[in-house]
């Protein structure tokens, strides 16, 4: 890595917020702008020219939102690490990119160091996802993946079905299980959700992205 400038591209639609950091960036020699963006279509436009070691990316931009820059990018320039920067911490939104494949995760309230040293972390491995979030919004995800964890394949297929409208009996037709055994499996997914009742279970599984997909 011994004389090897990291190429970025920033993308954020604050014009002011976007010159204070390239003028942040580049007090570090080992960083490179190498072009600036305000929109989703720019941000893609910029990465297939330039091609940079990291992407610099809002989460509220005109164009494309930053899920669909962020799997443009992996799949067409798997090599540009993406950094998410920007001023949203719900645990839901920071899952759902770090699982598009964002390497790292920061709020604007980062000191500067912090932020070339993610900057630099990302552009030499991607064994690593980078956080830098509230202490509340870390707790959030932790529970999410543990509840994710404790759900069982059968308990996700179960409740996969429920979010469909399926009754019990529905169920134990469909996966050639006995009623009881379907009763057994919610029983635990409720305890496991802290749910209360069926619309509470897959409210809380929506929540904590376990059945993706069933809330659009």
């Amino acid at each position: 890595m011994t004389g090897h400038r990291v190429t970025i591209v920033l993308t954020d639609d604050h014009t002011l917020f976007r010159q204070g950091l390239r003028e942040l960036l580049c007090t570090d020699p080992e960083l490179d702008i190498v072009g600036e963006g305000c929109t989703g279509e720019e941000a893609l436009a910029l990465v297939r020219q330039h091609r940079p070691d990291v992407l610099l990316l809002d989460v509220e931009m005109p164009g494309p939102g930053a899920k669909a820059v962020i799997g443009e990018v992996r799949r067409g320039y798997p090599d540009t690490a993406i950094i998410i920067l920007t001023m949203h911490d719900a645990p839901a939104i920071v899952r759902e990119l770090l699982e598009c494949g964002a390497a790292a995760y920061l709020v604007k309230t980062i000191a500067r160091e912090e932020l070339t040293a993610a900057v630099r972390s990302v552009s030499r491995t991607r064994d690593n996802v980078l956080l830098s979030v509230p202490r509340t919004t870390m707790e959030s995800l932790e529970r999410q993946q543990k509840q994710h964890t404790l759900l069982s394949e059968r308990e996700l297929e179960v409740l996969r079905l429920v979010a469909t409208a399926m009754s019990n009996a529905q169920i134990a037709s469909r996966l050639f299980i006995s009623e009881g055994t379907v009763k057994r499996h919610l029983t635990n997914t409720y305890a496991k959700l802290g749910a209360v009742s069926r619309v509470d279970a897959i409210k809380k599984a929506i929540q904590a992205k376990l059945i993706d997909g069933l809330d659009r």
